[in-house]
């Protein structure tokens, strides 16, 4: 690759308006649930990504279950995600994600954007990651402007749903995957210098519905049978299954009522993070066993509701060699990067689910994330522009890492 191909990419990417977009997609409230907000930034996202090749979708996203406290199921609808497919035919073929949500719903308190004294941009998904959007556009408009851009096509996910789980679009997220020699998911860095998330454990949220009897309380409660007991029993024999490879949260139990009635109702909430494939079959295999004895032992009925939507993200030689690549790039753009471990997950666990090796804090430095406090280090939309773009250039000339 010439230098000075390479030269005019990264100064094409840098010199893109991260900062303005940022803080124009970032002034939208665009928590999961709001799908009107969803829906205006999807718009503005859907006319910076047509500067690019290729059309441009706002694709419906699949309907998602959930459990409500009196254990009915609620259909929810999700905003549509953002598609763009360019060049499939090149022999060379990259995925590119990201998500446009937030943690923040439309009644939260952290609306406003603002500098602080540092010069760091206080903001909801200024980091986390409306910023690392803006970034993946920068480095695509540096890749387009080099020769090897012929070499390699690429797909664009920007889904709605991250924030929850990516229920909506696991499906387009799997099958933009597929045939791709290597990802990068634009979640924020790890830490503010700029650390990024390597092996990721897996993640699986439970709504375990139990049916029992009512009874009265003082006159038979031997008639009852008590789903609220077998809730808190279900969650105490969950629990010891934690360890080092796999943490165990029983974190809600809905249900009761008087306290002269046997309660016939209960919803205990549960999340697992297991570290390999081996450790969520090891988590799934204790679930079943505790919920099949617990019904036997306290006479109830219990359906378990969800899964591992996150499978563990273990790094495997591929995924080795891709964040290898990543920090030669940065090495010679005088950038420092390392990795490690990470308790969080995000698309790159399903990503790489799909043989994909994929580096998936690829985004901004900030912090702070999912509070009142999230920051945006404004310059590293430039510093991170530039890592993308060589990244890119790398491996459209190598072919795979």
């Amino acid at each position: 690759m010439s230098p000075s191909h390479s030269d005019a990419s990264l100064e094409l990417a840098t010199g893109q308006p991260m900062l303005d977009q940022t803080l124009d997609w970032a002034a939208i409230n665009s928590g999961t649930a709001n799908l009107a907000g969803l829906a205006s930034v999807a718009g503005r996202l859907a006319d910076a990504f047509s500067d690019l090749p290729g059309e441009v979708e706002l694709l419906e996203a699949d309907p998602v279950e959930s459990i409500l406290p009196d254990g009915a199921t609620r259909t929810a609808q999700r905003g549509r995600n953002l598609h763009l497919i360019v060049r499939p035919e090149a022999p060379v073929q990259l995925l590119l994600t990201g998500h446009m949500d937030t943690v923040f719903g439309v009644d939260h308190p952290f609306q406003s954007i603002r500098t602080l004294d540092n010069g760091h941009i206080n903001g909801p998904g200024v980091a986390d990651m409306k910023g690392g959007i803006a970034i993946i556009l920068a480095a695509l408009k540096g890749l387009e402007a080099s020769p090897l851009s012929d070499r390699v096509g690429y797909e664009v996910v920007i889904n709605s749903d991250e924030e929850t789980g990516s229920h909506g679009s696991a499906a387009l997220i799997a099958r933009a995957a597929q045939g791709k020699a290597a990802a990068l998911t634009y979640e924020p860095a790890a830490t503010p210098e700029g650390l990024l998330a390597g092996a990721r454990p897996g993640s699986g949220n439970f709504s375990i519905v139990i049916a029992g009897r009512s009874a009265h309380a003082g006159r038979n409660p031997e008639d009852g049978r008590n789903a609220v007991l077998a809730a808190a029993d279900l969650a105490l024999r969950l629990a010891k299954a934690k360890g080092p490879r796999l943490s165990v949260n029983p974190a809600k139990i809905d249900g009761g009522g008087p306290n002269n009635v046997v309660p016939d109702h209960a919803v205990l909430r549960v999340n697992m993070r297991p570290a390999t494939p081996e450790d969520q079959a090891r988590a799934q295999s204790h679930l079943d066993a505790a919920i099949a004895m617990v019904a036997a032992e306290h006479g109830v009925h219990i359906h378990c509701h969800g899964g591992f939507a996150r499978p563990p993200k273990p790094l495997d030689p591929a995924a080795e060699r891709l964040f290898e690549l990543v920090r030669d790039c940065g090495a010679r753009l005088g950038q420092t990067i390392a990795w490690a471990p990470s308790g969080g997950v995000c698309d790159g666990n399903n990503i790489a689910a799909c043989g994909v090796p994929v580096v998936d804090t690829m985004g901004v430095r900030g912090g702070a994330i999912h509070s009142g406090e999230e920051f945006l280090i404004v310059e590293s939309l430039a510093e991170r522009a530039r890592l993308s773009t060589l990244v890119l250039l790398e491996l459209a000339e190598r072919g795979r890492p």
